[in-house]
């Protein structure tokens, strides 16, 4: 029997005496040229466009004349403004509250469907459909004709005797007309809660059936709890796009805002800051703001996540 000397002799002699193995790495310049119109893209229509803006908000530009640099005068400015504080705060409305009643309505009707009902794909597509038109102008417009003085609301109110007031043009009501546009357009979120609610397994209701849980107990211990990702996912996304909102305000308003500016989104009065008054360094730091609040409310949520969001590990 050979010594363990000998044996780490020929081991070693069977790794030198081989062909000598080069090691090759794949070649990604086509992976590149595949990416380069999404990265052409991304750096003339994303990035190059941040960063003027960025610039311009440190100056005095009004669209006719160059830029002028201004330092921080756009954004003490901000400070003072009454009407862009008012807009904020239209916004943050709007958003927490719409954005709540839409996620609770799109979870709603997606257990629904996961009921297996016939139909299901069409039932699903019917129910999409509001979230493919919602931001339309087309929409806003049909909006405006059904809350108006003599439109669909008040002409079903009538049947009732009840004599309804123009939902648009009364400052108490104008925003919660936005409001309930916005949580008719549930399709996309309750696409995403129905795929969720599919990979639920079956098993786990069956065995909290066993142990005698009922409808409400199985939905708040094994429902809730396994969906919290997907509810964070589409609480994430539908705040950015709600921060977002402005064809619905814009056109349910004439562009004006609204009654007593009760529908002047933030985004409304950023348009108007550039593109009537022509204050484009003055809407440049407003957009900035925004980006910030938003990014702000987003690294809050991923924050608190860690208390109410349950993976699988």
């Amino acid at each position: 029997m050979s010594s363990l000397g000998e044996l780490r002799t020929l081991a070693r002699a069977a790794r030198t005496s081989g062909p000598r193995v080069t090691q090759k790495y794949p070649d990604n310049r086509s992976g590149f040229l595949f990416l380069a119109p999404w990265l052409i893209g991304v750096a003339v229509f994303t990035i190059g466009p941040m960063l003027a803006s960025l610039y311009l908000a440190f100056t005095d530009y009004n669209l006719l004349q160059p830029p002028t640099w201004s330092g921080l005068d756009n954004f003490t400015r901000m400070l003072g403004d009454a009407r862009l504080w008012n807009s904020f705060r239209v916004t943050l409305v709007y958003v927490f509250v719409s954005v709540p009643l839409q996620l609770a309505l799109a979870l709603a009707v997606a257990m629904l469907l996961d009921r297996g009902m016939r139909g299901l794909s069409f039932y699903r597509s019917i129910f999409y459909l509001p979230s493919l038109m919602g931001g339309s102008v087309a929409i806003a417009i049909l909006w405006r004709q059904v809350f108006g003085k003599e439109g669909l609301v008040n002409g079903v109110l009538a049947w009732f005797g009840i004599d309804g007031p123009g939902w648009i043009a009364h400052p108490d009501f104008a925003l919660g007309t936005i409001i309930v546009l916005h949580v008719w357009t549930f399709g996309s979120p309750m696409v995403i809660f129905l795929a969720g609610l599919r990979q639920i397994p079956e098993m786990f209701y069956e065995a909290a059936e066993v142990d005698g849980a009922g409808r409400f107990r199985r939905f708040f211990s094994i429902t809730l709890p396994l969906l919290t990702p997907i509810i964070f996912f589409n609480l994430v996304l539908q705040i950015i796009f709600a921060f977002q909102s402005f064809t619905q305000a814009y056109i349910v308003s004439g562009g004006t805002g609204g009654p007593s500016d009760s529908t002047m989104f933030f985004t409304l009065y950023l348009y108007k800051e550039a593109f009537t008054e022509l204050n484009m360094g003055y809407a440049s730091a407003m957009a900035w703001f925004l980006l910030l609040v938003i990014g702000g409310l987003t690294a809050v949520n991923f924050w608190f996540s860690k208390f109410w969001v349950f993976y699988d590990d």
